[in-house]
């Protein structure tokens, strides 16, 4: 048996049955002064020269702690691998700070090599989560990391500012003339407007509507729900009562009661306004335009029913990828942003099962 395959059966079998021989320690890796709290997890029957990954989680509250990346990582590292974890402090924070990423991915390198002769000196792969995805894949075409990773991974990540956000206020996403409507989670419009409100031209001064925003989306967080969870009414109540009167209807579009969502008319076009924002207090916030530069090889996996992000981003980012690229994508009801898709049935349940699969067996072969 190839180690591909073995290391595949021993991800499957941890992922589902939730058990693992796992070892965990902490660690402590140097990002340009800074110090960063990392998770170093190994086999717990560990052998020398183990293959290695570095994971970056997303936008959220948890951070290394999220519970769908705790059970991929425990399961990467009992297919046999060492694999180290981040803080990225910022993203903690809800900030879309994409500057970041590059200094963590260069510390963990460091930090790697510090891990000898547990860990191999061979090129690590990267994973890329939700926002750390497409940060991932861009920072992989920076000169100080080329031909220093074997690949990248990148689960549910965004590809085009713009076309994220009118989804995430209106639920409709296409795709090569193909459109789809998808009831979107209301976080993602959160943090973006958390983020860039203030910088939109005549909102600077919205600065209750930015932080209610952001503290909507930090209990969420802090709660593992979904955003649209009834339980947040009162708190959407208070804040809106709480601001000027001119701010409230602004406020009404990205936090409406539970039961509603915004306008999609005037969603969409706060959805531009936004995106501009964001592309002009930080242009790295739009990877499309770097993803020329990925040497690649890449695997990109994104749920079909992704209520974040939507899956025609997945799409996106393999056409802004080079030709040269050896770029492998798949969209499957077996993975989630927050939660997998309900299993389909039997016929359709093998063929998605399979076809995961496949792509898994594929990125485990990266390092």
């Amino acid at each position: 048996m190839s180690p591909a395959c073995s290391r595949t059966l021993r991800y499957a079998r941890s992922w589902l049955s939730g058990r693992d021989d796992v070892r965990t320690r902490e660690i402590v890796v140097d990002r340009d002064g800074t110090p960063v709290p990392t998770t170093l997890l190994t086999p717990g029957h560990s052998r020398p020269d183990l293959p290695a990954w570095i994971i970056l989680h997303g936008i959220t509250r948890p951070g290394r702690a999220h519970a769908q990346l705790v059970r991929f990582t425990r399961a990467l590292a009992e297919g046999g691998c060492a694999v180290l974890v981040p803080e990225v402090p910022e993203w903690r924070e809800l900030d879309l700070s994409p500057s970041f990423t590059l200094p963590t991915i260069l510390a963990c390198l460091d930090g790697l090599k510090t891990l000898a002769p547990l860990v191999s000196s061979a090129p690590p792969g990267l994973v890329g989560f939700s926002f750390g995805a497409p940060q991932a894949l861009a920072a992989s075409g920076h000169p100080d990391l080329r031909d220093r990773l074997a690949g990248v991974v990148g689960f549910g990540g965004y590809c085009d500012l713009e076309r994220t956000l009118v989804f995430q206020f209106t639920g409709f996403h296409e795709h090569g003339g193909e459109t789809h409507h998808l009831r979107p989670d209301p976080y993602g419009r959160w943090i973006a407007g958390a983020n860039y409100l203030t910088s939109i031209p005549g909102m600077e001064d919205y600065h209750d509507v930015a932080m209610g925003l952001r503290l909507l989306a930090a209990r969420a967080g802090d709660a593992g729900v979904m955003s649209w969870d009834p339980r947040f009414d009162t708190l959407k109540v208070d804040l809106r009562c709480a601001m000027p009167a001119g701010e409230r209807e602004i406020f009404d579009l990205f936090a409406p009661p539970s039961h509603r969502d915004p306008d999609p008319t005037e969603g969409e076009e706060l959805a531009h306004k936004l995106a501009a924002a964001g592309r002009r207090v930080d242009p790295a916030i739009e990877p499309g335009p770097s993803l020329s530069s990925v040497p690649g090889p890449v695997h990109l996996l994104h749920g079909r029913q992704d209520h974040l992000i939507p899956f025609t981003e997945l799409y996106r980012m393999q056409d802004a990828l080079p030709r040269s690229v050896d770029a492998r994508a798949l969209v499957t009801r077996l993975f989630g942003h927050s939660s997998q898709d309900s299993f389909p049935g039997l016929v359709e349940g093998v063929r998605e099962t399979v076809g995961f699969v496949r792509a898994l067996s594929g990125m485990l072969a990266l390092v």
